[in-house]
């Protein structure tokens, strides 16, 4: 991979994780200080520091390490670990003096920003971008295409989906979406040349379809014609122009751009005889049979202009509220019955969890606003989802025993605290650990 494909990939993930992190902290900071709390330290990243200010009591910074950040406010047990100061009396202005309501509620602010940024971010893109799709119509005139991983589990090509778990569907995309494939026993109802066929999804399929290697499932059969011819290729040597449609390749059908795709990989840096329609009407449509040369890649040197046609959608901003959150939450949901899953073995954790380097790798080598901003509204999620869990050390595990103190009315000791504070480090350090191990090991295998 070139260096500046790393650099636009490591660039676009910083700037995404900076953004939400500091989007988080600040949530935490501004409560804290609502409620009359000194907040000693405002960080994005962590140390060692290559920036920061000093403004009123609070110490802003930026660290080198960008996974991460933190708020240090007086009077927490946190990640910092400094407990001097809780061997001493409460001030009125530290975090253990206050009510418990109100320590809930800093506690909760990180994750509430972090759920509001997603919803935004997702009801923006829903406005800003509408949706384009193939409807389950258009893509039944020709069928699907079933690659490798879609045959493992039954599909043909040639097959045609009429429903999803026994209910019709509008989308292609819908057959797709990580619900369906995380559903426990989902199945597909399918026409194979006029009998009907169920094909069962099995259980721990999703780990296979999300694996870069095996991604090619199944996809619409795609009708096309020629488009823009590449200078110099051999389409352009041999006359071929857009507007043309091949028919035949060594007496084999490529009407379909799988099919092409197909054929032209076995004739790699060999002439090859292709039959070509030309014209756009009857009276003037004529087939040429023409030599061709393919490149080393398997290739003729056009660019294909898709005949099958997609549907269009654009949303009012009332009408992208309710569709943007509706879709922010469902990322939280997915996250939900895919940790369920792992908990029942039904997912491996190895295969389910990616760290920097698999969030890296999706932001991708070009710099794509649309990818960008949907990345961060999903990565703003699963930080909130992630955050929510109650573990010690993360804000869950904070709300979890500030909850305790307001329905017991006891609250928990400095000294359990602070003991649960350094098991739940030694838990998150231990899962960094493996996250980042496993990406290394992804990368490599």
């Amino acid at each position: 991979m070139a260096s500046l494909d790393i650099i636009v990939m490591v660039a676009q993930m910083i700037l995404g994780l900076s953004i939400l992190v500091g989007i988080h902290e600040f949530g935490h900071m501004i409560a804290a200080k609502m409620f009359g709390m000194r907040v000693e330290q405002f960080s994005i990243g962590f140390p060692p520091r290559i920036f920061s200010f000093q403004y009123g009591e609070t110490r802003y910074s930026i660290g080198a390490i960008p996974l991460g950040g933190y708020v240090k406010i007086s009077g927490m047990i946190d990640e910092s670990m400094d407990t001097n100061q809780m061997k001493e009396e409460p001030k009125d202005w530290e975090f253990r003096s206050k009510p418990a309501w109100q320590r809930l509620i800093v506690m909760m602010a990180g994750i509430i920003l972090n759920v509001i940024t997603g919803i935004i971010v997702f009801v923006m893109l829903v406005y800003s971008q509408g949706e384009i799709y193939y409807t389950k119509d258009q893509v039944n005139k020709h069928g699907i295409v079933a690659y490798e991983l879609g045959e493992e589990i039954g599909f043909k090509t040639g097959d045609k989906i009429l429903k999803i778990n026994g209910k019709d569907y509008d989308r292609f995309s819908d057959v797709l979406s990580a619900d369906v494939l995380l559903e426990s026993n989902s199945y597909y109802t399918v026409d194979r040349n006029g009998e009907m066929v169920e094909i069962q999804i099995p259980v721990g399929f999703i780990e296979r379809f999300s694996d870069k290697r095996n991604f090619r499932f199944i996809e619409p059969m795609r009708p096309y014609k020629v488009g823009d011819v590449m200078i110099n290729s051999g389409a352009s040597k041999a006359g071929i122009s857009k507007g043309d449609r091949l028919l035949e390749v060594e007496g084999e059908p490529v009407v379909y751009f799988h099919q092409i795709q197909e054929v032209l990989s076995g004739y790699k840096g060999k002439e090859v005889n292709v039959l070509l329609q030309r014209g756009e009407s009857d009276q003037n449509l004529q087939e040429l049979s023409i030599p061709v040369q393919v490149s080393e890649e398997g290739t003729i040197g056009f660019f294909p202009e898709f005949l099958l046609e997609y549907s269009e959608v654009n949303y009012s901003l009332a009408q992208a509220i309710p569709l943007g959150t509706t879709r922010a939450f469902s990322v939280v949901w997915l996250n939900m019955k895919a940790f369920g899953k792992m908990f029942k073995g039904e997912l491996n954790p190895a295969k389910s969890v990616r760290g920097p380097l698999g969030i890296m790798k999706e932001f991708g080598t070009t710099w794509d606003w649309t990818r960008f901003w949907t990345l961060t509204g999903l990565l703003s999620m699963v930080l909130a989802f992630m955050n929510f869990l109650p573990i010690p050390a993360l804000d869950g595990g904070h709300v979890a025993f500030l909850m305790y103190e307001i329905v017991s009315g006891r609250k928990p000791s400095d000294k359990f605290l602070e003991n649960a504070q350094k098991v739940g480090m030694v838990l998150l350090l231990g899962l960094m650990a493996f996250v980042i191990f496993n990406d290394i090991i992804q990368e490599i295998f």
